[in-house]
């Protein structure tokens, strides 16, 4: 039976739940991908044409070197530098992840996309769609093999950031392009992974509870690197604290 949410659960015990995208949906959003790169292959012909009256032999080589570019590297390129996501996805509010919610690896990418010769036979992403139908979290192969699956992007949803992280002097503020960095970097999923984790802290285990607030302060530490003197004395906690004031603006 297939899934229509993938549910994953922390180490710490909290679950998360994320709607899978259906064949469908991702069908619209690979059509939006084929035509961008039907507007890129006709601009790089036109270029090919140009060179053909120079050279042949260059024509021919940017004409293959173009057809690697348009099939699998625009893939790569896209889901690694926008999280998961092509323009396609974006338009439709659809993700790649990880199938353990793991932060989505660059092999994983590489391995998905390189996949996309397969998924496309015989024509029209036949092989990709039927594997999807049948699969329980809706994976084509590509995503078999890299373990990854495509989601629903979650929104940010506004919490009451007064109640969650209380008004007092945030020093992270005092650093407005880190600041700056840390919203662009801040993935949604772990954002309110954080969320939860700050509004529900008193129901985890204080083991558990200390382990929670160091992975999150662990991811967000590496998504925008604050001066020691910027975090001097914060827990993991406050500094988790802290970064959702960040992220959502809070002075």
């Amino acid at each position: 039976m297939k899934n229509s949410a993938l549910l994953v659960e922390t180490p710490e015990g909290v679950t998360f739940s994320y709607d899978l995208a259906t064949p469908v949906v991702r069908g619209f959003a690979w059509l939006v991908d084929a035509l961008v790169l039907a507007a890129i292959s006709y601009i790089v012909t036109q270029i090919s044409a140009l060179l053909r009256a120079l050279s042949p032999d260059l024509a021919a080589g940017v004409g293959t070197a173009s057809f690697f570019v348009l099939s699998i590297a625009y893939g790569i390129f896209c889901e690694w530098r926008w999280r998961g996501q092509t323009i396609g996805k974006r338009l439709f509010g659809l993700r790649v992840i990880d199938s353990h919610g793991l932060r989505l690896r660059f092999s994983q990418v590489v391995l998905r996309n390189l996949m996309r010769f397969f998924d496309g036979l015989p024509l029209l992403y036949l092989v990709g769609a039927a594997s999807s139908l049948l699969s329980r979290n809706l994976q084509r192969l590509g995503d078999l093999v890299a373990n990854t699956v495509v989601v629903r992007e979650r929104r940010w949803e506004e919490p009451d950031i007064e109640r969650i992280a209380p008004a007092k002097y945030n020093s992270l503020l005092g650093w407005p392009h880190l600041a700056a960095r840390l919203r662009n970097a801040a993935e949604p999923e772990a954002v309110a992974m954080a969320v939860r984790a700050v509004t529900q802290r008193d129901r985890y285990a204080p083991v558990a509870r200390v382990e929670l607030f160091q992975m999150l302060a662990e991811h967000f530490r590496a998504a925008a690197a604050f001066p020691p003197e910027a975090i001097e004395g914060m827990s993991d906690e406050e500094y988790v604290r802290s970064v959702l004031r960040v992220i959502y603006r809070a002075n």
